[in-house]
């Protein structure tokens, strides 16, 4: 690969995912202190990312796998998101500012597979060529939260207070129009699909790979990835929230420690895949998942805040040695044919199914354990994802026969 096109593909994925961290960490808290949003109304927000999700394949497999080169389709989403991303910006209430959200989302997921399929399409080795273009996109993520933190300080508890979180969507916007631009000058991804070649909808919705369910470890994995996302939507929903409202300063680069630890800990899943197999790597998973929230539920802001940035930290665990080694373990399953299939199915039923409801339920469980305007007893909110992960992990453990899987380099 030329150093001109690594250039190119590093700059897409840095702004991709620039754009994602650089407004949806400190949602949650936006909306409650610009717009006076309930715990419902915030979850209804973040659902949005499942509605995106789950609309997605259709657009991808539609109209960018058919008919346009996948780097247009990828500017004029970015463009659109852009415009949304300004309304976003001007919005002065919930009911105004949630359609806007829904929209942007629907334009945004899809891009999440065109950046992919741009970079792969440039690449003779993925294997060895991917990981150092995608790495771009986590320092993308992390360069936002301390854009937000430490550049214009709009988390300090007194830019909070003045609505000044509103500027992340300004400029998420502007990094947005940027991208939508310099779509267009990437290098060309034509179609994958023929015009004429049939596409029915259990190939777009990857329908195909239910078979893999006959299975019953797979279909124990299956239900265990679409239950662990409940309490991987509290994280999300509930972080900045969480913080912010303990007094912590500069919390939106704090939350970037558990990018950097994703990044660390994708490194070591391969000798951790290696030496103990799938069913404890994912147990470990898991694990840290119920741990994670014991210590938000435990810590505080003061004498024992070591143990909510351990929580933090964590989420590299919580994430790799889950739906990385998940990701392994469906294609390993899948075979050649049905490997897109299965992945499309897993990704559709966790994001977009399993982050529905746990949304939903993070919603509810917030808004039961209010106490005040601005007041939550974040102890019980933390122990319901905490019990929750521990129940998964228990089945799992009980009911997933170990078996040997090959990690592919």
């Amino acid at each position: 690969m030329k150093k001109s096109t690594y250039f190119q593909l590093s700059f897409m994925m840095f702004l991709e995912f620039f754009i994602w961290g650089g407004w949806f960490v400190t949602l949650g808290t936006f909306m409650g202190n610009n717009l006076s949003a309930s715990g419902g109304e915030i979850a209804q927000a973040f659902s949005t990312q499942s509605w995106g999700a789950i609309i997605a394949p259709f657009i991808i497999g539609l109209i960018a796998d058919r008919f346009f080169n996948a780097e247009r389709i990828l500017g004029i989403l970015h463009l659109v998101g852009a415009g949304l991303m300004y309304m976003m910006y001007t919005a002065d209430d919930v009911a105004s500012f949630y359609p806007y959200t829904l929209g942007y989302m629907i334009a945004y997921m899809p891009t999440l597979a065109l950046v992919n399929s741009v970079a792969f399409n440039q690449m003779n080795d993925p294997s060895k060529e991917f990981p150092r273009v995608r790495v771009f996109g986590t320092i993308g993520w992390i360069v936002a939260g301390l854009v937000i933190s430490f550049v214009f300080a709009w988390d300090s508890a007194e830019n909070i207070a003045a609505g000044m979180l509103q500027n992340t969507f300004l400029m998420v916007g502007i990094a947005s129009a940027i991208l939508g631009v310099f779509s267009f000058a990437l290098p060309k991804t034509p179609p994958s699909v023929g015009k004429d070649q049939k596409v029915s909808l259990s190939d777009i919705l990857g329908l195909e790979a239910l078979k893999l369910l006959k299975d019953r470890n797979f279909l124990v994995f299956f239900l265990s990835s679409v239950l662990i996302c409940i309490p991987l939507a509290f994280y999300y929903q509930n972080l900045s929230p969480f913080l912010t409202e303990g007094g912590v300063e500069n919390s939106t680069a704090m939350t970037t420690v558990g990018q950097i630890s994703e990044a660390v800990f994708i490194l070591l899943l391969p000798f951790f895949f290696k030496k103990y197999g799938f069913k404890k790597t994912i147990l470990v998973g898991m694990l840290a998942w119920a741990v994670r929230y014991l210590l938000f539920a435990f810590g505080d802001m003061d004498g024992l805040f070591f143990m909510v940035i351990t929580g933090v930290v964590l989420h590299g665990i919580c994430y790799d040695f889950f739906f990385v080694s998940g990701q392994i373990y469906t294609d390993s399953k899948a075979g050649d044919k049905a490997k897109s299939a299965a992945q499309g199915l897993i990704t559709l039923a966790t994001y977009g199914v399993g982050m529905l409801v746990g949304f939903y339920i993070a919603g509810k469980v917030v808004d039961a354990n209010l106490l005040g305007e601005s007041s939550h007893d974040w102890k019980q909110i933390w122990l319901f994802p905490a019990g929750f992960a521990a129940v998964v992990m228990v089945l799992f453990a009980v009911l997933f026969k170990n078996e040997k899987v090959e990690y592919q380099d």
